[in-house]
């Protein structure tokens, strides 16, 4: 079938309706391979962007919903699950620069637990809210300094104790970042 815009579907019918195996050429330049019920994306199927970008995975009416990789064309990564087309469950994101984030995710932002792995060597492992570190965590620097304790949105607040690569040590609360309030700082 083929649209005056452009569109054109080469596939199987029911209906009167895309069902069963198809192609889906989008006027755009964008090409879905797969399965479809009743018009929509249905079951697996490859979606690929005019601008180079991929998804590879499962489509609930339209959605990736499921299992899936994705790949933009700036080279970076995503491989995990989805939920109506929202990065859902457990997953891993990799950054065009090196870095990389292996955990859960909510609503599209890293939420829950996870690994965040800077391309400097930095590397995080702890709680995720919206984006942010928040709870408990440990961050460790790649020339061997450590922080163990408690973060509110991306910054040391609560307990914690941190620790340089030269044996000195400082435990205590934290408050934006800062050390504040009591502690010890052991030489």
């Amino acid at each position: 079938m083929r649209w005056p815009d452009g569109t054109v579907y080469e596939g199987l019918w029911m209906n009167n309706l895309y069902n069963g195996r198809g192609k889906l050429y989008h006027a755009s330049g964008d090409l879905y391979e797969g399965e479809f019920v009743d018009d929509m994306a249905q079951g697996f199927g490859i979606y690929r962007h005019a601008n180079g970008s991929k998804y590879v995975g499962y489509w609930n009416q339209d959605k990736q919903h499921g299992f899936g990789k994705e790949k933009w064309n700036d080279i970076s990564m995503y491989q995990g699950f989805y939920n109506n087309a929202s990065k859902e469950g457990q997953g891993e994101y990799c950054w065009p620069d090196g870095n990389r984030y292996v955990g859960e995710w909510n609503a599209n932002m890293l939420n829950g637990k996870g690994l965040f792995m800077w391309h400097d060597d930095r590397l995080y492992l702890g709680d995720w809210k919206d984006n942010m570190m928040h709870g408990e965590g440990t961050y460790k620097w790649g020339d061997g300094r450590i922080f163990v304790g408690q973060y509110v949105n991306d910054k040391k607040s609560g307990l914690g104790i941190y620790l340089w690569a030269d044996g000195r040590a400082y435990y205590g609360e934290w408050l934006q970042g800062k050390q504040d309030g009591t502690g010890f700082y052991i030489v």
